[in-house]
């Protein structure tokens, strides 16, 4: 019995014991039968009277319709240019069949000179939504279509190119502790911080991008000053990198146009309405999609191979184990140069060295056994 119900059941008997004290005194012929009525009424009061009783513990509660797993989920807005190459596919269908892992509330896009207009970008993720039966139930709206320079030089808070994509971030940060994952362009992210600057007290940014410490990178060419702009905030800020043509960024992580044939047919759920593809032809599922995307694009290694980029930015959250990551002060980047800047109290996180086994072997475990993610809309 623990101290609380040891001091219940101490005032139980206190107020008891007047009551059967009189009773032992009105009958005073028979001392020996009071005492006995004493001492059975007094162990009678503590086992039935309600206050004196052991309270069973509450159990712990999380908000209604909301289930203990879920709570513990990953939320995630994912930030995407989806209509570029193809890692952005990959990277949606390995966040949207982990569901065990990731909480997804909701799906932005962005326009990179690659992909062509906001639409087309816009298409191509609706499409990956569609094969995983998520279409509809994930929230998917449009960001910036042009560059954060354009923008921000006659912004108008109430109308302004992004808005949709922009404000749904905004809005979504504020009701519960959401992480972006962006693996575009830094556009929606700058305009936010524009618009809202306590956004940055609210939620963190994981970014796959840059060469750093050296220059070029197709998302950081897309909008050097969004990623700047971005990098001079105080929002926490961690920088995934590319490193074309190192082992040590998540341009190592690659698979074969041979590999994929082989092991992605089929795979993922089935989806309830087709897709037509990108590049033509119906798809029932995202494996055999995949394989359309790896037939339709350039390669410039032997045997041919494409990095999935995008896809480790969301691995390690997943697992921090198959990353390294240290912290540094936050540089800038000026004239196409990294500008270090050592005195700068603003830090950031940049990952590097990914195991590429592990990082794969689940890819294509995930593939395999998908567990869709929660409706959200």
């Amino acid at each position: 019995m623990n101290k609380l119900n040891w001091t219940q059941s101490l005032r139980c008997f206190r107020s008891f014991h007047f009551f059967v004290l009189s009773l032992t005194i009105f009958n005073q012929n028979l001392l020996f039968m009071g005492l006995v009525r004493y001492v059975f009424l007094t162990l009678l009061s503590i086992s039935l009277f309600p206050s004196c009783k052991e309270k069973p513990k509450e159990p712990v509660s999380v908000p209604e319709g909301v289930s203990k797993n879920e709570a513990q989920k990953i939320k995630v807005i994912f930030d995407t240019d989806a209509n570029n190459e193809l890692d952005d596919q990959h990277a949606m269908a390995y966040m949207l069949f982990n569901g065990d892992v990731f909480d997804i509330r909701g799906i932005t896009v962005n326009a990179t000179y690659n992909g062509g207009g906001i639409q087309g970008h816009y298409d191509e993720a609706e499409r990956v939504l569609q094969l995983s039966n998520l279409k509809d139930s994930i929230p998917l709206l449009k960001g910036a279509n042009g560059n954060f320079d354009e923008i921000s030089d006659s912004f108008d808070p109430y109308n302004y190119d992004g808005q949709e994509g922009v404000d749904f971030i905004l809005e979504e940060t504020k009701k519960d502790s959401t992480i972006i994952v962006a693996v575009g362009k830094l556009t929606n992210i700058a305009l936010a911080l524009k618009k809202d600057p306590s956004f940055a007290e609210r939620t963190k940014i994981v970014w796959l991008g840059s060469n750093y410490p050296e220059p070029g990178e197709y998302n950081q060419d897309n909008d050097t000053i969004s990623m700047n702009y971005v990098l001079n905030s105080k929002i926490p800020f961690e920088m995934v990198t590319v490193r074309y043509g190192k082992p040590s960024g998540t341009d190592a992580v690659a698979v074969t146009q041979t590999e994929v044939n082989s092991r992605m047919p089929g795979l993922g759920p089935k989806a309830k309405t087709p897709i037509t593809g990108r590049h033509g032809g119906t798809f029932g599922n995202f494996g055999d999609y995949s394989i359309s995307l790896f037939e339709h694009i350039h390669y410039h290694t032997d045997p041919p191979s494409r990095p999935l980029f995008d896809m480790v930015a969301l691995a390690i959250l997943k697992d921090s184990s198959w990353g390294e990551q240290k912290s540094i002060p936050a540089p800038v980047l000026i004239n196409n140069k990294w500008i270090e800047r050592p005195q700068n109290d603003r830090e950031i996180t940049v990952w590097e060295n990914f195991d590429k086994e592990k990082v794969l072997a689940d890819f294509y475990e995930t593939m395999e056994n998908p567990t869709l993610v929660s409706a959200t809309q």
